[in-house]
């Protein structure tokens, strides 16, 4: 490995392909990631009986075991060296930089701002020039962080705004030259792949088939995955071009004035995404029968329904990452939000104004993930692509080749 002075210059920062239309598929605390024990309850224990343990911070951590011994930098030279992985989304700009112990990490510093990079892509194909601003002034904070910490390798990556943005090339060049920040614009594939290398830890224990979905701002992907001894093998996934900010705009941000005009909305948001999600949910709907079938999402949407589930009077991450909750009060809270009036919403604990426009949307896209995947339970998860990049980053694991243009 080279010693790296950040921002990541060790990529190139062209974009890389990725998919437009309806979707694609195919076969700052300082706070400490641990390993997954898969001891802290048995199936038919409830939520409130694992919280407990969950909260302590158990249920977390190396996504793919120990790091082979030639992945890692020789003792006394580059160990305690800082490692950083950067993910600008359509919604939020996300940074976190951590330093390795053992099989584990430990993050010595951490960004997250809402940037809303893809608001109004839907009706225009383009980043605005407003949404462009915000997201730089994030990423100049990013780059101050990666500098004072002498960050020995980082990777940033951008996702479905930029795949889909007739600018957003042009946008990341922009952004390259003004910080510095070499971000990458990956696939759909790698965005799940990279999910569930940082998240799949958190899975209730058992032998059945497993789902891990990511609702992000601009699209959203599911993965079928079997055990592996380490990492599990994938055996499908997919994506599709909703997420809390696409859905949303392209139903139209007003709510109605009515509790009923609220009701028929939502209806439309879940039809949308059920529509997109049909090939997905038709392969795997044998799967879906199985006995043991579990459920785990990573996103804003899974972690604000969870804290809202335990009643939280402002979000705890020990309380709701690698929590288990039952899939009905899941539903429950998203029939209720999704008929709420907008004020209301606003008022709530863990949701406020950042969250109260956009929450509507994720319910109705967890709920259609609900409908394909009926697990009694679901696991929720606060931590996902930047995890997966830490983690691929300390075990030596180069990115994937980009595909031709």
């Amino acid at each position: 490995m080279a010693d790296y002075s950040p921002p990541d210059t060790q990529r190139d920062g062209k974009a890389g392909t990725g998919g437009k239309g309806s979707g694609s598929s195919g076969k700052v605390a300082d706070f400490r990631y641990k390993r997954s024990s898969q001891s802290q309850g048995r199936p038919n224990q409830t939520a409130s009986q694992r919280r407990p343990a969950q909260a302590r911070g158990a249920g977390s951590g190396a996504a793919s075991g120990p790091a082979p011994a030639r992945a890692m930098p020789p003792p006394g030279s580059t160990r305690r060296q800082a490692y950083a992985a950067l993910d600008l989304g359509t919604n939020n700009c996300r940074l976190l930089i951590a330093r390795p112990e053992g099989e584990n990490f430990t993050v010595i510093d951490a960004f997250s701002r809402v940037v809303r990079l893809g608001e109004d892509l839907a009706q225009s194909g383009r980043l605005s020039d407003a949404a462009m601003d915000r997201a730089l002034a994030a990423l100049h904070i990013c780059a101050e962080k990666l500098r004072r910490r002498n960050v020995f390798l980082a990777r940033s990556v951008a996702t479905e705004a930029c795949r889909r943005a007739i600018n957003g090339s042009d946008f990341i060049d922009r952004v390259r030259e003004e910080t510095g920040i070499a971000l990458d614009i990956i696939t759909a594939q790698e965005e799940a792949r990279l999910a569930v290398l940082g998240c799949h830890v958190l899975l209730e224990a058992g032998h059945g088939p497993a789902v891990i979905f990511d609702i992000g701002g601009g699209s959203t992907e599911l993965v079928l995955i079997e055990p592996g001894e380490n990492v599990p093998r994938i055996i499908d996934w997919a994506s599709v071009p909703w997420g809390v900010v696409s859905l949303t705009d392209t139903v139209g941000r007003s709510e109605g004035a009515s509790e009923a005009d609220r009701v028929e909305r939502y209806a439309r948001m879940r039809m949308l995404v059920s529509d997109s999600f049909a090939p997905f949910a038709a392969r795997v709907a044998d799967a879906s029968r199985a006995e043991d079938i579990r459920l785990l999402g990573t996103s804003g949407t899974v972690t604000t329904l969870a804290s809202l589930h335990l009643e939280l009077p402002q979000y705890d991450r020990r309380a709701v990452d690698g929590l288990i909750v039952p899939a009905a009060s899941m539903r429950d809270i998203s029939t209720r939000l999704s008929s709420m009036a907008p004020e209301d919403r606003r008022a709530l604990p863990c949701i406020g104004p950042d969250r109260s426009d956009l929450v509507v949307a994720g319910c109705a896209i967890l709920e259609a993930i609900l409908d394909l995947w009926p697990a009694d339970r679901l696991g929720v998860a606060d931590r996902g692509i930047r995890e997966g990049i830490l983690r691929s980053l300390m075990a030596g694991t180069p990115a994937p080749p980009k595909a031709a243009s």
